[in-house]
C-alpha cells in the first residue's frame, strides 16, 4: 500500500498488458470503476498464455498506470485502488 492510502496493483510476471479481452471490447475498467474483490482489470500475456489481473480488494479505480499493449516487467504497477 502506497503513503497516500492507495493500493498499487503491480505486474506478477512479465509479458503484453491489455484493458480488454479483445480490441473490439470496451475495457474491463476505467478510472472511476468501482470494482469487487477479484474482479478482473487487466490481462498480462506471456508466452501465448493469459492471467488476469485481479482486484486484491473492494475499491475504486483511482489510476491506470500502463497503457494497452505495452510491455511490462515484474513488479511494475499498473493500476491503484482506493477502499
Amino acid at each position: 500500500m502506497a503513503d497516500d492510502g492507495l493500493t498499487d496493483v503491480k505486474a506478477l510476471i512479465s509479458g503484453t498488458f491489455y484493458r480488454a479481452s479483445s480490441p473490439d471490447v470496451p475495457p474491463f475498467v476505467e478510472v472511476g470503476t468501482a470494482v469487487r474483490k477479484g474482479q478482473t482489470l487487466g490481462l498480462l500475456e506471456s508466452m501465448k498464455l493469459f492471467s488476469k489481473i485481479k482486484a486484491p480488494h473492494d475499491g475504486v479505480v483511482r489510476a491506470i498506470d500502463t497503457q494497452n499493449t505495452e510491455q511490462v516487467n515484474v513488479g511494475q504497477r499498473l493500476f491503484r485502488l482506493s477502499r
